[in-house]
This record gives structure tokens, C-alpha cells and sequence, in this order.
């Protein structure tokens, strides 16, 4: 599994059903300022990678790639507007997504790829 930097680099990561829900209710108003829609839970790269292993039962090794120098330090979004304007805030943590989304990929296995000759 490659991480890009030392890991300490932190995200916020926002399950696709909160952050769909969130649009919809920021669509249904007539409010023309932004609005950031995401999950202000922040992790480390660190710990994704760690969580990710551990919900895969994954033996594979962490490689560390340099991080690239354009690369933020930290993402995290202030979400009190969403919570204020649409009363919206996101439901599904980390590990909760991360289940379903490796439950949905081990349900969808990438489809063989046959190259057509002419």
C-alpha cells in the first residue's frame, strides 16, 4: 500500500450518501454563496492506511513515496454553514464508509478486459 509522504498528513473524508445529500439540500435553497459540504472528521493518511489494512485483513507492506510538493498538510472542512443553512451534517463515519465501499468492490471485482482484434 504506497503513502505519499510520512503519513501525517492529514484528510477529511466524506461518504458519498452524506455529501449527495448535503447537494440536494443546498440545490433546494436559493442560497448563491459557497458552502462546503464535507465530513470535518480528520485522520491521517497514517490512519487510513491502518484502517484500511486492518478491515481488508491486508498483510501488505506500507511503501512511502515523497510527497508531492504541491501536497496540503491538512484538509479539513469548516462545515458550519452546511449545518446552520441546511441543517446538514454527515452520518456515516470513516470506518463505516470504508466497509461499505470494501464491501462493494469485493461484491463488484473488476471485469476481465478482452482487447477486440480487427
Amino acid at each position: 500500500m504506497t503513502i505519499f509522504g510520512d503519513g501525517t498528513q492529514t484528510r477529511s473524508f466524506c461518504y458519498i450518501s452524506d455529501m449527495i445529500r448535503g447537494l440536494v439540500r443546498l440545490a433546494d435553497t436559493d442560497y448563491a454563496e459557497p458552502v462546503n459540504i464535507g465530513n470535518p472528521g480528520e485522520f491521517t493518511i497514517g490512519q487510513l492506511a491502518e484502517t484500511i489494512k486492518r478491515l481488508t485483513n491486508s498483510a501488505s507492506p506500507f511503501v512511502y513515496r515523497p510527497l508531492p510538493q504541491d501536497d496540503p498538510r491538512q484538509r479539513k472542512p469548516d462545515i458550519t454553514r452546511a449545518h446552520h443553512l441546511l441543517d446538514w451534517k454527515p452520518e456515516v463515519d470513516l470506518e463505516t464508509g470504508l466497509r461499505k465501499v470494501i464491501a462493494w468492490f469485493a461484491a463488484h471485482p473488476e471485469p476481465s478486459v478482452t482487447l477486440d482484434k480487427e
